[in-house]
């Protein structure tokens, strides 16, 4: 910050609790600057965002500015990565890490409206947020500098920052007592801190918020159809619904299930591990729909690129380089892909597990006509042998030239066998 010009309008990522309500006060006693505080609306629920300009405006803001974000965040961020089948290190997915490029995307378009040079944000210096929201700056207003509190101030504790509000008389609901760090919004909410710092303690049950426990899920199973258009989803038990409302839905019928539960001791882009508890209920049913209908619709060489570029996908999203051209350029591809995913899935909901049981599609590949083993007229088995003797023909010459060990062990312990000697000495032999 000393290597730059003294700000006079900062933008602030606002959300409410006790890091940002202090950022606030913090900024304004340090630069003497004018703060704009900008509240994304992700679907965090009215609970966060209650009163929450009025909070912002007492506690030294300026301006607050309060964006709703929902039916972007799904439909440019969310779907697109259900499109892609993208999951961290296998499990997570990726409900804070894909909220992250929108609600730094919508700070830096209120920083520019409303004329601040300076973008701030309340990450700590060992997450992977800050990492986010600064390759986002980086990438859609490189001109504005960034202040970062986490790194340069004195507040090193959750007792000092309420203590510094006390010492001002700026009221906040937070509590010294706070036992969870959590992040929510209408994909998820995570879970971190308290006893789940130990990776020995299950998670106790009241840590989980949106989701029932699955041995207390209904002893009977429910199924949801989801209905589909170049893999964005339309339609939920044949109604036309909106994303937001969709997923709503979603979240309630998979909650009351117990499905979506994540217990993950993940890696962060910073190098160390974190263990992080998540709840996905809408969004575990939404993935298991798509994968579902992907397995009707995408040939094997298709599908299986799919899940190979998934993998780069995923770092990217959790990484925070959302802007990026290599982002642009991969979507490129996983648009294509989507373009015949259309159709429906069944996806049966059951004491925490959400599994596709039926599906159908227009552009389905599946045809029972070549798939039965009952008799056919489109199928002539005796054309696999050839098929089966060239696919594996490389196999053949590597062991007929005594170069598989494993076939060397096997006519070493038959050595009394003339054939096997000679293939494990390496004979030459005619190639069949």
């Amino acid at each position: 910050m000393s290597q730059m010009k003294k700000p006079t309008r900062v933008c602030v990522a606002y959300s409410g609790g006790l890091d940002t309500s202090c950022i606030i006060p913090w900024l304004v006693e340090t630069y003497g600057c004018e703060v704009i505080a900008c509240v994304a609306d992700v679907g965090q629920g009215a609970r966060e965002l209650e009163g929450i300009e009025e909070k912002a405006i007492r506690t030294g803001a300026k301006e607050c500015h309060v964006v709703d974000l929902k039916k972007q965040f799904m439909e440019e961020f969310v779907f697109p990565m259900c499109i892609s089948g993208s999951v961290y290190e296998g499990r997570y997915l990726m409900g804070t890490s894909i909220a992250r490029p929108i609600i730094a995307r919508a700070q830096v378009e209120v920083a520019l409206k409303t004329g601040c040079d300076a973008l701030c944000h309340g990450c700590t210096g060992k997450g992977n947020d800050q990492v986010r929201f600064e390759s986002t700056y980086a990438s859609l207003a490189p001109q504005l500098p960034v202040i970062a509190p986490w790194r340069i101030w004195d507040l090193k504790s959750r007792e000092a920052m309420l203590a510094y509000l006390k010492e001002r008389n700026i009221p906040c609901a937070a509590s010294a007592e706070k036992i969870y760090s959590r992040d929510a919004n209408m994909w998820h909410i995570s879970h971190e801190g308290g006893e789940l710092e130990d990776p020995w303690n299950a998670p106790p049950e009241d840590v989980w918020m949106i989701s029932v426990s699955p041995k207390d899920a209904p002893d009977q199973f429910e199924d949801v159809m989801l209905s589909f258009s170049k893999g964005r989803p339309t339609a939920l038990n044949g109604k036309p619904m909106d994303p937001v409302a969709l997923l709503t839905e979603l979240n309630k019928i998979g909650g009351r299930n117990g499905v979506g539960r994540v217990d993950i001791c993940e890696n962060r882009l910073v190098g160390m591990k974190s263990r992080g508890v998540y709840e996905t209920p809408g969004g575990t049913i939404l993935m298991e729909a798509v994968r579902g209908l992907e397995q009707l619709v995408l040939d094997r060489e298709t599908l299986h690129f799919r899940e190979k570029l998934a993998l780069d996908f995923a770092k990217i999203i959790y990484n925070g380089t959302w802007f990026s051209p290599t982002r642009e350029a991969m979507w490129a591809s996983f648009e294509a892909i989507a373009q015949s995913l259309d159709g429906d899935v069944v996806v049966r909901c059951y004491k925490g597990r959400a599994e596709a049981v039926r599906r159908r599609s227009p552009n389905s590949l599946f045809h029972h006509g070549f798939a039965t083993f009952g008799e056919d007229e489109v199928y002539d088995h005796k054309h696999s042998e050839g098929f089966i003797r060239l696919f594996s023909l490389p196999l053949r010459i590597r062991a007929l030239l005594g170069l598989n060990p494993d076939a060397k062990k096997i006519a070493a312990s038959n050595s009394g066998s003339a054939s096997n000697a000679g293939a494990a000495s390496g004979s030459k032999q005619k190639v069949h």
